[in-house]
């Protein structure tokens, strides 16, 4: 029987690969880190890309043009794919939102099958979710100024439990978000795919809208000017989705006007935030580097989903969290 060859495209820990290179008979691991992005945090899928030398162009080369199966996107030149990688049938996306990324490069015209890493990250992101809401629910910010102006004062504080949280997505990540609040005292209304038309309806009641939802045509700019007047005063926003799911403009309106109590932000329409977005500079703004994901077991999590999908496909089995072209995700 000829053997499976994996290719490992983002750099893994050791035990990671050696995981996966026993994780079912006839797998060959292709792995040679010193080839790929140098990893510029733990679980660093991105990294600093690499110049490599002649050499070392030529072997990325010929490893990608013996695998079958690949542990993330050729980080060199991913549109090409399909002809660095002949043999490609399968990749395995360390991100749980493709969508944009495999329309941009063309790679969902291909006949390439591509799985996601969602629910990897539920947790982190829900917990991310909740943290965001109770940063401006318990006046972080004001306390935050009080403490370095040295000032001792008494005050009244405010609540979560109690609130109505409005979740937009109820993939893995959003089922977490809706349970976590849940379990904090909040009155949870979620909307799938199937109910996005009912947002503006549910807006008014909202105390805190949580966006969870893939970048797909539907839900680009979802949340505009008109949504936002719709919130009420001394709402909270908290988007761990995409960025452009926000019209950012209206936000940044909405927010420096104060009609909004905060918003607690992981993605943003351009990225990294430019230095002279007026985000960095509102109090009432939470900013973090789309890192509110990245936890130091990530890429544990990841190899267990990738061993048990590997072994699936090799025994012709139905694979966990396929991406679907015509949803987008």
């Amino acid at each position: 029987m000829p053997q499976t060859a994996v290719l490992i495209a983002t750099y893994l820990e050791p035990e990671h690969v050696g995981r996966i290179a026993a994780a079912a008979p006839g797998v060959e691991v292709l792995y040679e880190p010193e080839l790929l992005p140098i990893p510029r945090y733990r679980c660093d899928h991105t990294g600093t890309p690499r110049t490599l030398s002649a050499a070392g162009n030529a072997r990325w080369e010929q490893l990608l043009a013996g695998a079958d199966i690949a542990f993330d996107f050729d980080w060199q030149d991913p549109a090409r794919l399909p002809q660095r990688a002949p043999r490609l049938r399968w990749v395995q996306a360390t991100s749980a939102g493709i969508g944009g990324f495999v329309q941009r490069t063309g790679l969902e015209r291909t006949g390439i099958t591509f799985t996601t890493a969602a629910g990897i990250h539920a947790v982190p992101l829900a917990e991310f979710a909740v943290t965001g809401a109770l940063y401006f629910v318990k006046g972080v910010p004001e306390l935050r100024r009080r403490q370095a102006a040295h000032r001792w004062e008494r005050y009244t504080t405010a609540q979560l439990a109690g609130r109505t949280v409005t979740v937009v997505g109820l993939g893995g990540m959003g089922r977490q978000v809706a349970r976590s609040f849940e379990a904090l005292g909040c009155t949870v209304v979620g909307l799938g795919r199937d109910r996005i038309a009912e947002l503006d309806e549910v807006l008014p009641a909202t105390d805190v809208l949580v966006l969870c939802c893939p970048l797909t045509p539907q839900t680009e700019g979802l949340i505009g000017a008109a949504q936002l007047g719709r919130l009420p005063e001394g709402a909270i926003l908290v988007n761990i989705s995409r960025g452009p799911v926000v019209d950012e403009p209206a936000l940044i309106e909405a927010l420096a006007g104060d009609r909004l109590a905060g918003a607690a932000l992981d993605v943003f329409a351009t990225e990294p935030l430019p230095a002279d977005s007026p985000l960095w500079g509102l109090d009432n703004v939470l900013v973090s580097p789309h890192s509110a994901s990245t936890v130091a077991t990530e890429n544990a999590a990841i190899t267990d989903l990738f061993c048990d999908n590997l072994r699936r496909y090799l025994a012709g089995e139905p694979l966990r969290n396929l991406y679907h072209r015509d949803r987008g995700y």
